[in-house]
């Protein structure tokens, strides 16, 4: 075990390897032999990404990116197709606040090959439960930049509820961005399909 929540990866098969599973995609914390595949997904995605990420696209970023996911107040989910593995997108939950707050922030981002197919509402779905069930949050919320239609849609289709805008919140591609709040908490999300 890395700690107390993330249970390790290394021996599990890959049947048995995801936190949650959806019909079509299945969550897992990211491991160091991911590096090669979403290296290169996040290259073969550069123009999708453009301007609103810039995830990592080399083996020394992604570690260092490995690296921060393991710090306290940080999880990192990868959204993986349950038919062959591959890595359809991410999802990290950042700045975790337990006690009273029990809210953290969350980014994402899909990859070229699975855009447009539905994969991360229910990737998405499935880390809301996650995060509401065994990390133990009560909020999530994620700042995005008005003119990011995708992501807003992504955010509006998955309950998310618009909460205030943020002048020059995030330095983003060179500039300080203004973003949209948009939060979820436990109450919003509606109940499993049977």
């Amino acid at each position: 075990m890395t700690d107390d929540r993330r249970p390790s990866t290394a021996a599990v098969p890959d049947a048995d390897r995801y936190l949650a599973r959806g019909a079509r995609v299945g969550i897992r914390p990211f491991r160091p032999e991911d590096r090669a595949e979403f290296t290169a997904r996040v290259r073969e995605s550069a123009e999708l990404h453009r301007p609103w990420l810039a995830p990592p696209a080399d083996e020394a970023t992604y570690d260092a990116y490995y690296a921060r996911l393991q710090e306290p107040g940080r999880e990192g989910f990868l959204i993986c197709e349950l038919d062959g593995g591959s890595i359809a997108g991410y999802l990290t939950v950042n700045n975790i606040v337990h006690g009273a707050f029990r809210c953290g922030a969350a980014g994402y981002g899909a990859f070229a090959h699975a855009a447009g197919r539905g994969l991360m509402s229910e990737g998405l779905q499935l880390v809301l439960r996650y995060a509401f069930g065994p990390l133990g949050l009560h909020r999530i919320e994620i700042n995005v930049q008005p003119e990011n239609t995708a992501s807003i849609a992504l955010a509006r289709r998955n309950g998310f509820r618009k909460e205030g805008y943020s002048p020059d919140f995030l330095f983003v591609d060179g500039a300080w961005r203004d973003h949209e709040r948009w939060a979820i908490t436990a109450e919003m999300l509606p109940p499993e399909a049977p």
